[in-house]
């Protein structure tokens, strides 16, 4: 049996949450299915203890609940992130269905047919919004690693002191890496870390917090059409922290702190963990990443002639010093974990079309795929950079809801039309009277 319904939303994220909003606003019926036993499942499950957001309270613009507080530079703390989605749906009164799975999403005629864990329903409109980071990407030579050695990855990571005794291998250092090898070497922790290419900012430059200068330059408003390649909507993000009411990330001064540096992880054998001799070609790139993203600030101010004060950001070079390591025996340096900062796969084979492109990456402009009803919300860089976070998600999905109602809109124009024309067929097409 079917239960009809006008939208389904796959998923109850920020993406998911948000355009409930807006049909919620509208009086469009609607249901949210959330996999999980509650909303916002990975601010929920899977950050660590003490993580916040790394972008300024300012930026938290979920619809109808923008920020409004007294600390627009300050960051949440996980507790209150959490709060803040609970709080959302109880205060819009969104239909959230909580520990549903949704198994398929099929094409039959003019609707869709969602089959899931509670019901299966026919829907005139599917909105996926179950977000890139969906399960977690560990490289297979994991397997290679002894079994003596804990291997968790960074959704895995709580606190320091749930880990066992001894060093610790971070693999990864983009923004949930460089945060937890940071923790745990000021937990008094030895940490070796194989770094990756994401780059870095100071958390402020020239009296402004760099989100700021971020927003004035323009940055968040780039388009997809944009950037030089498809390639480029996975980038990491750079690195930078809001812990403490916001900080720098830099691998040098880890370096200078006594972490162990390294190249990228290619592969393991028998306890030796291989590694790409490329760690000062990283960092190079880490720095020029810093460079740039400065200059181009420095290049703004100037241009509209703002009043601010000048500022020489040291360049550290602790991590040029340290040996390039190709092997790592990892019981000699009696690492007994592996934090795996890797990044996230994606999946959206739940949607029976052929709707992907050769990356796996949603076929879309703006969300709308070319099945009339199918939508997808909540990507990086669905349509722009601020498309898959807190700053943007609202404007994508209002965007999406206003398209939705148009569509309504033209369908009942265009079956009125039928009716009337159908009227005037049969008229015309009835013998007269005699």
């Amino acid at each position: 049996m079917l239960h009809e319904i006008d939208t389904v939303i796959v998923g109850g994220g920020q993406a998911g949450l948000a355009i409930s909003y807006y049909l919620t606003q509208e009086g469009r019926e609607h249901v949210v299915l959330e996999r999980a036993p509650a909303v916002a499942n990975a601010w929920r499950n899977q950050r660590w203890d003490s993580f916040t957001l790394v972008t300024p309270n300012f930026q938290v613009r979920m619809p109808g609940a923008e920020y409004s507080g007294d600390d627009p530079y300050g960051f949440m703390s996980l507790a209150e992130v959490i709060e803040y989605f609970d709080n959302y749906i109880e205060r819009f009164r969104l239909p959230v269905h909580c520990g549903v799975e949704v198994f398929s999403v099929e094409k039959v005629g003019d609707r869709y047919v969602v089959r899931t864990s509670e019901k299966n329903y026919e829907a005139k409109n599917v909105v996926i919004a179950t977000g890139l980071y969906q399960s977690p990407k560990i490289p297979p030579f994991s397997a290679e690693i002894p079994p003596s050695v804990l291997q968790l990855h960074s959704m895995e990571y709580k606190t320091p002191s749930t880990l066992p005794e001894g060093a610790v291998l971070v693999v990864g250092t983009g923004q949930s890496g460089a945060q937890i090898a940071q923790e745990l070497y000021q937990s008094g922790r030895k940490v070796y870390l194989s770094i990756g290419s994401a780059g870095r900012v100071p958390r402020r430059y020239r009296g402004k917090d760099i989100t700021d200068w971020f927003t004035r330059v323009g940055m968040f408003d780039t388009k997809v059409e944009e950037l030089k390649s498809a390639a480029d909507k996975f980038q990491p993000v750079p690195q930078v922290s809001g812990k403490n009411g916001g900080q720098s990330l830099n691998l040098h001064q880890f370096a200078r702190d006594g972490v162990v540096l390294l190249g990228h992880a290619r592969d393991a054998h028998e306890g030796q963990l291989v590694l790409a001799p490329d760690l000062k070609e990283t960092l190079a790139a880490v720095d020029q990443f810093e460079i740039d993203a400065l200059k181009k600030i420095d290049d703004y101010i100037s241009s509209v002639g703002l009043a601010v004060p000048t500022e020489n950001v040291p360049r550290l070079v602790d991590g040029y010093k340290q040996e390039e390591v190709t092997e790592l025996n990892l019981q000699r340096m009696g690492i007994s974990t592996v934090v795996w900062a890797t990044g996230y796969a994606f999946d959206f084979s739940l949607v029976k079309l052929p709707v992907v492109d050769s990356d796996g990456y949603p076929i879309q402009k703006r969300g709308v795929t070319r099945y009339p009803g199918l939508y997808f919300l909540g990507l990086p860089w669905l349509y722009s950079r601020r498309s898959g976070i807190l700053f943007g998600v609202g404007d994508d999905a209002a965007y999406l809801a206003a398209y939705i109602a148009a569509r309504d809109s033209q369908r009942r124009e265009y079956n009125t039309r039928s009716r009337v024309l159908c009227d005037v067929v049969d008229r015309v097409a009835k013998p007269p009277r005699d």
